[in-house]
């Protein structure tokens, strides 16, 4: 019973924190909030009419470890269009990291976008070169 794909993953918080996180992907990822069947507080985020990013608020009682070290180091999105992403990013004063990855084996070549969001996790975006 192999994965076939990724379903979504999860970042929780305070309320202050989702909506600062919802804001930042929606503008600098260009997620789009979407629908969502739970009745706590939180965000479905969406790419390609697919929920991608679920933002969870903290169950009662329940503190995060922010100093907590994990294998975890990004996750990456698919885009299209590098120099508005680009010209967006230096807007808003976002440091990133630009790579290119050149053609090989079968492999178009990649341009990665890497940047971290408010709370520190990485993401990389993806643009294939047609």
């Amino acid at each position: 019973m192999p994965a076939i794909a990724l379903g979504h993953y999860n970042l929780r918080g305070d309320r202050a924190t989702l909506e600062k996180l919802r804001d930042f992907y929606i503008h600098y990822v260009g997620l789009a909030v979407g629908p969502r069947p739970l009745k706590s507080f939180g965000f479905w985020l969406y790419a390609g009419g697919r929920d991608v990013l679920h933002l969870s608020e903290n169950r009662p009682g329940e503190t995060r470890q922010t100093e907590l070290k994990t294998g975890f180091d990004h996750v990456a999105f698919s885009c299209l269009d590098l120099p508005a992403m680009l010209a967006t990013l230096k807007a808003g004063n976002i440091p990133y990291r630009h790579a290119t990855v050149e053609a090989s084996d079968g492999f178009a070549t990649q341009h990665q976008v890497f940047f971290s969001d408010p709370e520190g996790n990485g993401i990389e975006l993806n643009f294939v070169e047609a």
